[in-house]
């Protein structure tokens, strides 16, 4: 049964505002909570479109849930669903913080608080390696030794040479660009042979 255009803003904008309500951490945590949302529980994407998306939003210049909301919105509904979506995304963090800026020196200086948030950071970890783990095992099932490479060697450059994530991103987008050519080049060389 297909669903009314209505229902589906409603829709993007409700579970917009409730994974980002629920999302402490910054942009990562919310990927695996989307991927569950968007692919297991509405089917609205398959796992290999999650990861386009996920790859896209990483690349591109801004917050990685607002652009994912771009995305899926636009993809479910148009500019309208992209509009939807982005407002669910970034109202919760706007209530948040426009209540924290009110009261911030009973924020800053509260033990409570502090206690509370170094204990949500153990949470977010936890969250953020779920991500890592099922981006890393999607790479895997490409089956491509360029990929898996390009991973491995991408991690050992952020992590233990300490270049920047913009620079690995950057040449990681070139190598798939190249990738690419060639893929199309090699599939225009078949058809003029055969």
């Amino acid at each position: 049964m297909k669903k009314s255009k209505a229902w589906i803003l409603w829709t993007l904008f409700k579970s917009m505002f409730v994974l980002s309500s629920c999302t402490f951490g910054g942009g990562f945590v919310i990927v695996s909570l989307m991927k569950k949302k968007f692919v297991e529980e509405l089917q609205w994407l398959d796992e290999d479109e999650m990861l386009d998306v996920t790859a896209i939003t990483q690349s591109a210049p801004g917050p990685l849930p607002v652009n994912a909301s771009v995305i899926i919105g636009y993809r479910m509904a148009g500019i309208l669903g992209s509009l939807s979506a982005v407002f669910g995304t970034i109202l919760p963090p706007m209530i948040v913080l426009s209540i924290i800026s009110l009261f911030y020196n009973q924020f800053r200086t509260n033990k409570y608080i502090a206690v509370a948030l170094q204990v949500m950071r153990a949470g977010v970890a936890a969250v953020i390696f779920d991500v890592v783990i099922n981006l890393a095992k999607n790479v895997f099932k490409t089956r491509r030794i360029l990929y898996i490479a390009m991973m491995i060697i991408a991690f050992v450059c952020t992590y233990f040479l300490g270049v920047s994530a913009m620079i690995v991103i950057l040449v990681c987008l070139g190598i798939g660009l190249l990738d690419l050519l060639v893929s199309v080049l090699k599939e225009k060389h078949k058809k003029e042979i055969g």
